[in-house]
């Protein structure tokens, strides 16, 4: 129990934080849907009960994706974020499809609902606290990605840098992107309800917000299910080629396969060495880049093979000196 707790200590801020605001936002907007059954404040209530627990999942998979490999599981525990968060979608599915399911209903049968005040008082204060955990997760994605960004930048910072952060966050970012845009969506339908007799804005709004949840699901379904099965970061892949041909006695690299493991890297290569080399200096070799590489943010495993230097170039990224 003492290492659960200590694990949660090392789980996804981001997450934790947006998990605890989006539920306390749901539960105010599904009190305020029971007084005034207003169905863009349906939709927006389980869209909100929907990121929190899924945000609860995402932070708990995240910490205990930091469990030390053992000798049953000796890569450690790094796709089990990837595997909570395939998890996680299927939440989301659900609330999405049960928020266009109640858009469609109200768009064939519009009721006038009550407590306009109410309902865009209670949807602008909620919009504003989920977009804290937007702003939040910005940061986060630009600090995880070492990208500089300060006040207005960090935006599109941390859309340019999006693929490079942490599964977790990404996920925080989207979900809350889409929170605080439904949000606005939701209290425009208000607005308009309000003022004219097109009470079926609030169900279009309501199928509009359900299909942005959807996208979020095929967004997060597609990204972990490579992460789960084991994908390889094109980006790291070529970072860590040049570092290993940097080495001043590789020649060449035969095989380079950087796999990600939730949040870490493991590198395995084969390089190419002159037939020369006494089995004491191969050593050495190995130990220099092993150190090199796990010098490198992320990477926590290194496994370097060797063989004798063929005369062919096989690194097509060139040699990187």
């Amino acid at each position: 129990m003492k290492e659960f707790f200590q694990l949660l200590k090392q789980g996804n801020k981001s997450a934790l934080m947006a998990a605890v605001v989006n539920a306390v936002v749901s539960l105010v907007k599904g009190t305020t849907y029971i007084f005034t059954g207003n169905v863009a404040m349906f939709a927006e209530t389980l869209h909100s009960l929907g990121d929190a627990a899924n945000q609860l999942f995402v932070f708990t998979g995240s910490a205990l994706s930091k469990k030390r490999p053992t000798k049953r599981f000796p890569k450690g525990f790094g796709r089990v974020v990837n595997l909570v968060l395939l998890g996680a979608v299927i939440v989301v599915g659900i609330m999405a499809y049960e928020t266009i399911k109640e858009g469609v209903s109200h768009i064939f049968h519009p009721t006038e609902s009550t407590g306009f005040l109410i309902n865009l008082i209670v949807l602008l204060g909620c919009t504003a606290l989920e977009s804290t955990v937007l702003l939040k997760a910005m940061r986060e994605i630009v600090h995880e990605t070492g990208a500089e960004a300060k006040g207005l930048a960090i935006f599109p910072a941390a859309i340019k840098n999006l693929k490079q952060a942490k599964a977790a966050t990404k996920l925080v970012f989207m979900e809350d992107t889409v929170a605080t845009g439904g949000g606005l969506l939701a209290a425009l339908a208000v607005v308009i309800s309000h003022f004219t007799p097109f009470h079926q804005a609030e169900g279009i709004a309501s199928i509009l917000i359900g299909i942005m949840m959807f996208i979020v699901v095929g967004e997060v379904f597609l990204d972990n299910a490579g992460g789960a099965i084991g994908k390889s970061d094109e980006g790291m892949h070529l970072q860590v080629g040049q570092r290993i041909m940097t080495d001043p006695d590789v020649r060449d690299i035969q095989i380079l396969t950087v796999i990600k493991e939730g949040d870490t890297f493991h590198v395995d290569a084969e390089v190419e060495l002159d037939s020369a080399l006494t089995l004491a200096e191969i050593d050495d070799i190995r130990n220099r880049i092993e150190d090199d590489l796990l010098q490198i943010d992320n990477i926590s495993d290194v496994m370097i093979t060797f063989d004798e230097e063929d005369s062919v170039m096989d690194w097509e990224y060139g040699d990187g000196r």
